[in-house]
């Protein structure tokens, strides 16, 4: 095949950084199971399932999940990134349950990775969110979801841990 001389720069290979490497370590097969507590003075709920994680090239990611979520059976589908020239992790996040697109921003320290994203709250209003991924080994990992409350404080409200399958 030839190379096609008229492709920018910005469609050429970009080489996988620190980054891009890190996301790689989510590849594979994993369980989970956790809790929410989505409505204030009601119980938390309890969820289980299965994700699968692949690479796309070595610069993205795709977390497809399924399990039994709020009452049901339900899909998810999360991509991950890292955009070299902003600096900055970049993705998204939908579930069969939410008619809603999240659209990530965020940071990487140490293996703690830090997604920040908008959308509806359990009333419908539209609030800041923070999705947490901390690896803690090469088998274990967690995620936990804040929603920032009126006070100006981070409320965390499901967390979940994730075991590599074998």
């Amino acid at each position: 095949m030839e190379t096609n001389e008229t492709c920018s720069e910005s469609m050429k290979g970009t080489e996988a950084q620190h980054e891009h490497r890190w996301l790689q370590q989510l590849v594979g097969d994993w369980s989970f199971q956790g809790e929410a507590k989505m409505d204030p003075g009601k119980p938390a709920d309890t969820f289980e399932g299965a994700e699968s994680v692949r690479a796309v090239g070595q610069l993205w990611i795709i977390a497809e999940g399924q399990g039994e979520m709020c009452g049901g059976s339900a899909r998810t589908v999360m991509t991950l990134g890292f955009n070299s020239q902003s600096r900055r992790f970049v993705g998204t996040f939908i579930a069969s349950m939410m008619a809603h697109l999240w659209i990530y921003n965020g940071q990487l320290d140490g293996n703690i990775l830090t997604l920040d994203t908008e959308g509806p709250d359990h009333t419908g209003k539209m609030v800041k969110f923070r999705d947490v991924i901390e690896l803690q080994s090469a088998d274990r990992r967690t995620l936990t979801s804040h929603t920032l409350g009126d006070d100006g404080e981070w409320r965390k409200f499901m967390e979940a841990t994730y075991l590599r399958r074998k």
